[in-house]
């Protein structure tokens, strides 16, 4: 997947641990960067359409409403 349009991401220093970077056109949330770390998160539900995507785990999983079961069997990273 190739992700285009960098000139309309802003970037925010949300803390000293993340930035998110946000569509300067309509608000949405694009993306979860820790510096610190070698990865990014990326919210797949901003893309219209399939993607080919497959998830590679779960995070904040200590967070998650009692409702939610999660049953596919992908790693669930508590934080």
């Amino acid at each position: 997947m190739k992700i285009t349009g960098a000139s309309n991401v802003t970037w925010y220093d949300s803390s000293v641990k993340v930035r998110r970077g946000f569509c300067s056109t309509c608000g949405s949330s694009l993306f979860f960067d820790p510096p610190h770390l070698d990865w990014i998160g990326v919210a797949m539900g901003a893309f219209d359409g399939a993607t080919g995507v497959k998830l590679g785990m779960h995070i904040f999983v200590a967070d998650k409403g009692d409702y939610y079961e999660i049953t596919d069997g992908l790693l669930q990273n508590l934080q």
